[in-house]
């Protein structure tokens, strides 16, 4: 496939037709409707907005399309979820995080259908799937971020129950969310260190969802869980005793590659910004465009895309044929974070005053994207990782 900023998938029929689709959704739905409200990427947003994207999406066939048929999905590979991840992020939709299932939807759900029982797939999981139910991922607490065990968040067992106390940070979508796959740490009294995690209802007693931190992206969609003896029934343990790092951390792994194309479509949003300002800016009697230092820079923002993508499907595309993708997931990672950073930097400096203006889409995209270098795994974290597994 030879490169191009906006890639098209000609020797890839399918993949190239649910691009097309996807591009006509976005710019010709999703936008308007974005735009009719007054939606921007640092909207606070409400639940009825989100159904109305998941309710569109899910008759598009989007939300979801990743999940494997009998769950109804469409059984895309990474590698072709990878390429629309890109388009999402490279349209400017505020919104786009809600098409395909990322944020509280089928995406981050999916990845812990193996571990369910019958029962929590058609309590929790199922109703996620058909966009009837938003779930959040909690993890992370305040002192324990990269070093996740030193998480202090507690799991007692209680007769047919668990009692979960503690507090977590950051949890993506927790604002609209009904339940949350929460990890914690099992209640010894040897001190053994055993995690499990658990679904929990967010109006559980016991549980409290509260406003989270405001990232340096603005995007308004985190939240914090407080648990207080919260009672969670037994039925409702993900997997096994002592398996909650396996889900989550392995959830995570995943996570590393698939938060990749995002970025790389917010870098090309970048690039884009950057071309169509340089044409029209004038300075000097000419257009920006004319001069070769703003030539240069583009020329290394399309590398550094380049490069990314590039590492980037060749490891979903790997991933898609069974291979372990532990260390490539963390360079990819690495890389993308990175570069993609290098790129919205560039873009800033391309558009001058404009690009340091708050509000602005590209500085927004530069916020967003610094921010990144620390969210899903520090840069200095996947070096470890690689180091480790390499040498």
């Amino acid at each position: 496939m030879p490169f191009t900023l906006e890639p098209s998938y000609d020797d890839h029929p399918r993949l190239q037709g649910l691009v097309v689709d996807l591009r006509r959704y976005l710019h010709e739905e999703l936008i308007p409707y974005e735009r009719e409200r007054g939606l921007t990427a640092e909207s606070k947003l409400d639940r009825p907005t989100l159904e109305h994207v998941w309710k569109r999406s899910r008759e598009l066939g989007f939300y979801g399309i990743s999940l494997p048929p009998e769950l109804g999905g469409q059984g895309l590979s990474l590698w072709e979820l990878c390429a629309l991840k890109e388009e999402l992020t490279a349209s400017g939709a505020a919104l786009s995080h809600s098409v395909l299932g990322d944020m509280g939807g089928p995406l981050r759900a999916g990845s812990v259908v193996q571990y369910a029982t019958e029962y929590q797939l058609e309590r929790y999981l199922l109703p996620v799937i058909r966009g009837e139910r938003a779930c959040c991922f909690s993890i992370t607490e305040e002192d324990a971020g990269s070093d996740v065990r030193r998480m202090t968040t507690t799991a007692t067992p209680d007769g047919d129950s668990y009692i979960l106390t503690g507090r977590k940070v950051f949890s993506s979508a927790a604002p609209f969310a009904d339940f949350a796959i929460v990890v914690a740490r099992m209640a010894s009294a040897d001190d053994t260190e055993t995690y499990s995690a658990f679904l929990v209802d967010l109006d559980s007693p016991g549980c409290r969802v509260l406003d989270g931190e405001v990232p340096m992206s603005g995007q308004q969609m985190e939240g914090d869980l407080d648990f207080d003896g919260c009672r969670v029934p037994a039925a409702n343990l993900l997997g096994e005793v002592g398996q909650g790092l396996r889900i989550g951390i392995g959830r995570i792994t995943l996570n590393r590659l698939l938060h990749c194309p995002s970025l790389i479509g917010a870098a090309r949003r970048a690039w884009d910004l950057s071309v169509a300002y340089s044409k029209s800016r004038i300075a000097f009697g000419q257009p920006l465009l004319a001069l070769q230092a703003i030539q240069h820079k583009l020329a290394d923002m399309a590398t550094d895309i380049y490069a990314a993508r590039s590492t980037v499907m060749a490891t979903a595309a790997r991933a898609d044929q069974g291979a372990n993708i532990g260390v490539e997931a963390n360079m990819c990672k690495l890389l993308t974070a990175e570069s993609c950073f290098r790129v919205a930097d560039q873009a800033v400096q391309i558009h001058g005053k404009a690009g340091l203006t708050r509000g602005h889409e590209v500085e927004q995209i530069f916020r967003t994207l610094r921010m990144f270098r620390v969210v899903t795994g520090t840069s200095e974290i996947h070096k470890n990782a690689i180091a480790k597994s390499l040498v």
